[in-house]
């Protein structure tokens, strides 16, 4: 593989994937209200009342954080798994299309061209993130106090970005088992809703064992989301969480690598056309 051939390669990838974004204004619009309403609307309604304890292992310099700051690095979550799964609705599209069996015959391994494709995907999933952050925060300042610092939405990247790739590997691996575009709404339902909701992105997951939710708790706990979002959370606060740096990356590896065996983009063809062989 030369290295002009992989930077062609990516380059390429990313141009289709942020031109097609620009095309669907909607995306961007979604990805920007879905998380506001949670944050306007049920953030404050939480919010209201009291703060909350994030529990004993946390990087937050105050035992009562306020609502809003809580939520944030769980929205930023929400933002970048709706993305990555958007784009495993893409990689069912173009395999459906056999737009993916043309890139194929690239001179670049598989492995190459579906990390090139995760990368692209993920700029366009931190870029989400940002839009909403950058709309939402000075809006926020403006009603609460917060204790993380400004410098801690930039702190953030690094953690974002591993985050939504992470995010972005697990929509690969989806799309592998995702044959039709008619299936993937049902699919989807049974991977966001669960891996948002029990995780750490709306409540503390002390809170599950005090109300005797040992077995949602002990799922939250393996949960890769609830890792990605602590490694946002503590970012934000310029340090690192050791535990969620090494889930988040392993399962990277995991989700890419199960990928890569799995993903023949020629099924796709051979079932549209009747399991004959492509021409």
């Amino acid at each position: 593989m030369q290295l002009k051939h992989a930077t062609l390669a990516l380059r390429g990838l990313t141009y289709r994937e942020t031109v097609k974004f620009v095309h669907q204004k909607g995306r961007l619009l979604s990805a920007f209200v879905r998380p506001a309403l949670w944050l306007f609307v049920f953030a404050a309604g939480v919010g209201s009342v009291t703060g909350v304890d994030p529990g004993i292992n946390n990087p937050y310099p105050i035992q009562n954080v306020n609502y809003f700051e809580y939520i944030i690095p769980g929205l930023i979550g929400m933002v970048l798994l709706f993305s990555g799964m958007q784009s495993s609705l893409s990689m069912v599209y173009d395999r459906e299309m056999g737009v993916m069996r043309l890139l194929l015959t690239a001179p670049l391994p598989r492995w190459y061209l579906l990390t090139a494709k995760l990368l692209s995907g993920t700029f366009l999933s931190v870029l989400q993130a940002y839009v909403f952050l950058i709309i939402c925060i000075p809006i926020i300042n403006l009603l609460v106090n917060f204790s993380t610092p400004i410098l801690g939405w930039i702190y953030i990247l690094p953690a974002t970005i591993l985050f939504g790739m992470m995010l972005g590997a697990l929509g690969l691996l989806i799309s592998v088992y995702i044959k039709q575009l008619e299936n993937f709404a049902g699919t989807m339902n049974f991977v966001i809703f669960p891996m948002f909701f029990i995780s750490s992105a709306l409540y503390p997951l002390w809170r599950l064992q005090d109300n005797g939710a040992e077995f949602v708790w002990w799922i939250a706990n393996i949960n890769p989301f609830t890792y990605g979002v602590e490694l946002v959370r503590w970012a934000s606060l310029g340090q690192v969480y050791i535990p969620g740096l090494i889930i988040t990356l392993a399962c990277t590896i995991i989700f890419l690598f199960l990928a890569t065996l799995g993903y023949d983009p020629q099924k796709g063809m051979s079932k549209k056309g009747g399991g004959g062989k492509p021409s």
